[in-house]
């Protein structure tokens, strides 16, 4: 599915849509694309909403880390991992498989 555009994401920024009436975050990092379900496993806090550091997302909650590319759990008081999905660029296109 069509996440997003190329162009509308600069390198080291990341946003959040819907796919599948589920938010799903796409981030731009050293020219890939990544798609994490933006969620963190620790009350549900939007991960969208929390600092991008090279390949590193931090929860705005209580600071878990997890790597964006994909989804590990690298830090911080969660159990789990956050589901990653496929991402494949086309043009200016940037689409999401779940």
């Amino acid at each position: 599915m069509a996440a997003t555009r190329v162009s509308e994401l600069s390198p080291g920024a990341m946003k959040w849509v819907v796919i599948d009436r589920e938010r799903v975050l796409i981030a731009h990092v050293d020219g890939a694309f990544y798609a994490l379900r933006d969620c963190c496993g620790h009350l549900g806090a939007p991960l969208s909403t929390g600092t991008l550091v090279g390949y590193v997302i931090e929860c705005p909650l209580h600071y878990a880390c997890f790597d964006v590319r994909t989804g590990k759990l690298l830090s911080g008081p969660v159990a789990a991992d956050v589901a990653g999905y496929q991402v494949r660029v086309d043009g200016d296109t940037v689409y999401v498989k779940r």
